[in-house]
Order: C-alpha cells, then sequence, then structure tokens
C-alpha cells in the first residue's frame, strides 16, 4: 500500500470537511453542500464523456489501473542491480547458458522474457532493439491509464460549469410568470414580495454553483493526481526496465560482475550511488 495517496486523499477530503463545518452554523452548512442531483450530473456526465472518447474496454480496466496508484513499487533499483551482478557472476563462470537454471525463479515477465532471448539471440544490437521496442508498447499501455484520468479530471470541473448554467437557467426562469413572456406576465411577476424572491434566488443560485463545487473536487483531488500519480509510478517502472535492458545487454556481452554495478549505478541518484560506491572497493577483480 502506498500511504502517501491514501494521506493525501484523506487530507483533502478533511480540509474540506473541516471548511465547511468549522463554522457557527456547524453541522448545519453540511447540508448546504449537498445535492444528489448535482453529484449526479457532474459525475455522470464525466463518465458519459469518458465513455464516448475511449473504448469499452479500456473504461473496463479503470479499477484494474487505479489499484496502480495504491500500490507501493517494493522492487527497487539496489535490488534489480544486486540480482544483475549474481548473474553477471554466474555467467563469468559457466557462460550464458547457465541462466536457463535462474529463469524459473525470476517473477518479472520483462526481465524473464529478456533473459530468454539474450540466451537465444547471438547479434547484440538486436536484442537491444527488441527490448526497447517493448519498453516503448509498454509505455505506451501505461499512457492510455493515465490519460484516461486526465482526460476525465478536464471533463469534470465543464459538467460542474453547465449543470450552473443549467440552475441558473430554471432560476432566471422562475421569475416569469407562467405562460408567454409578455409585457404583463413580467409586471405581474414583479407584484411578488421582493425579498421572498431575491431569497429563493441565491438559494438556488447556492444549489447551482453545487455542480461546480463538485466538479472541482473530483477534479483536482481525484482525477488529476491520481493521473499524476500513475504517470509517477510508470516512470518508475520505466527506470526500471531501462535498468534491466542495460544489464541483459551486460551479460549478453559477458561483462564483469564488478562493470555491471557500475554501469547500472548511472541509473540511480547520486546520493544513493556513493555508499554503493564504497562497498565495490572490496571485490577484487
Amino acid at each position: 500500500m502506498d500511504f502517501a495517496t491514501l494521506l493525501g486523499l484523506l487530507t483533502g477530503i478533511g480540509l474540506i470537511i473541516f471548511a465547511i463545518i468549522g463554522g457557527k452554523d456547524g453541522m448545519v452548512a453540511a447540508t448546504y453542500f449537498w445535492d444528489y442531483r448535482s453529484l449526479l450530473l457532474v459525475l455522470g456526465g464525466t463518465l458519459a464523456a469518458t465513455f464516448i472518447n475511449y473504448p469499452l474496454k479500456n473504461m473496463w480496466s479503470i479499477f484494474k489501473v487505479l489499484k496502480n496508484a495504491f500500490r507501493r513499487n517494493v522492487f527497487g533499483y539496489e535490488e534489480i542491480i544486486k540480482q544483475f551482478e549474481d548473474y553477471a557472476q554466474i555467467v563469468r563462470k559457466k557462460g550464458l547458458l547457465a541462466l536457463e537454471n535462474e529463469i524459473n525463479d525470476i517473477d518479472d515477465y520483462f526481465l524473464k522474457n529478456s533473459i530468454e532471448l539474450a540466451i537465444s539471440e547471438k547479434n547484440q544490437d538486436n536484442l537491444r532493439n527488441y527490448l526497447y521496442l517493448e519498453l516503448s508498447n509498454m509505455e505506451k499501455r501505461h499512457q492510455i491509464g493515465q490519460e484516461l484520468f486526465f482526460y476525465m479530471g478536464s471533463y469534470a470541473p465543464a459538467f460542474g460549469m453547465v449543470g450552473t448554467i443549467v440552475g441558473l437557467i430554471i432560476m432566471m426562469q422562475s421569475y416569469t410568470a407562467t405562460g408567454p413572456a409578455t409585457a404583463d406576465a413580467f409586471s405581474a411577476a414583479l407584484e411578488f414580495d421582493v425579498a421572498t424572491k431575491f431569497r429563493t434566488l441565491l438559494e438556488g443560485m447556492g444549489m447551482a454553483l453545487l455542480t461546480t463545487f463538485y466538479g472541482l473536487i473530483l477534479s483536482n483531488l481525484i482525477f488529476i493526481p491520481i493521473g499524476g500519480k500513475l504517470k509517477r509510478r510508470s516512470d518508475e517502472e520505466i527506470m526500471q526496465k531501462e535498468i534491466m535492458i542495460e544489464g541483459v545487454v551486460c551479460l549478453h556481452n559477458r561483462d564483469h560482475h564488478v562493470i555491471v554495478r557500475e554501469k547500472l549505478n548511472t541509473f540511480v541518484p547520486e546520493t544513493e550511488r556513493k555508499t554503493q560506491k564504497v562497498e565495490n572497493n572490496n571485490i577484487k577483480l
């Protein structure tokens, strides 16, 4: 579980609730911010527009994509580098074919497939091109899930504004009498108590603005942040796969395990790399 995502959502929702009920009206004010018709218009309209924009198979995968925003990557860079360092020692002693005994213990499909290809492919350029082609297609698949939430984040405020306009139109129409909009009908409408009409207008305007409120909350607290978290998750995974590609190429080239570590360390931030370099000083070539 990535507690940062959950903490962010709970903090954002908590601050909004505090802003609503923190005043002197307390819980009474909370009833002013609930209108199921406004929420249905914003959320339903956002989903409807997304259905129009994306194929049905992509919409069914939304929950599968969503769970990635709440799941933390536990397979870090150091674990990958250490794994390739061990593989490099095996290849130096027994050859590349010796890795066939290690393939069944690999859980990552990309790494497993890459090593299998490295064993069968003799040309290193072809190996690298194929692996980066696989990585490019993976990145494109990730972008579909990210764009889905980014588009929903752009649709929600728009439907919030639609709801506001609809509400304002209905309120303005309530000022006219029933029947044709003639001068006599408008004069008859003005005979009502002005204070009562003005209070009704403000109450209705508040309800109309709720759609904009819902749209902004859904967009800026849920849809767009989740899309950003998915992009971050994708960047982390792409970086891991790039480390794997370079590691597989090093294995194919039968590089020394110390050289493998130093090459793969270039993907690691400088602050995390210093401790690892100290450890390499104890390794004898």
